[in-house]
């Protein structure tokens, strides 16, 4: 039977990870073993993060505008209510940069939902 030599491919499999292990602390980024394990935690996290990151920005939009709204005397789903009544199709984002950057038109937006 003839010897299949394959030291080249897992070396260049080996420097692959160490290679994204740049930057771990200590064994984690010298030793093949350990930065295997960590790379593929550090994947794992980086994959859920970008799920998690689109959470917390609808939260802090959220607050935002429950926050500007309840000046004006209504609370968030309320607001919402009152939006989908007067059919204004403005999604939380919008609502939210409204409410941050610019009173005078989320004021009018809202007036506008009230008087439907």
């Amino acid at each position: 039977m003839v010897r299949v030599k394959r030291g080249n491919v897992s070396r260049n499999r080996h420097k692959k990870i160490l290679k994204f292990a740049k930057g771990f602390k200590g064994a984690h980024s010298r030793i093949f073993r350990t930065a295997n394990g960590q790379v593929m935690k550090a994947l794992v996290y980086s994959y859920v993060g970008r799920k998690r990151r689109k959470q917390d920005f609808k939260k802090l939009w959220v607050c935002r505008v429950n926050a500007a709204s309840r000046s004006e005397g209504l609370n968030y789903s309320r607001l919402q209510n009152l939006l989908k009544k007067s059919s204004i199709e403005l999604n939380v984002k919008m609502l939210a940069q409204l409410s941050v950057l610019d009173r005078e038109t989320f004021s009018y937006v809202l007036q506008k939902a009230k008087s439907v």
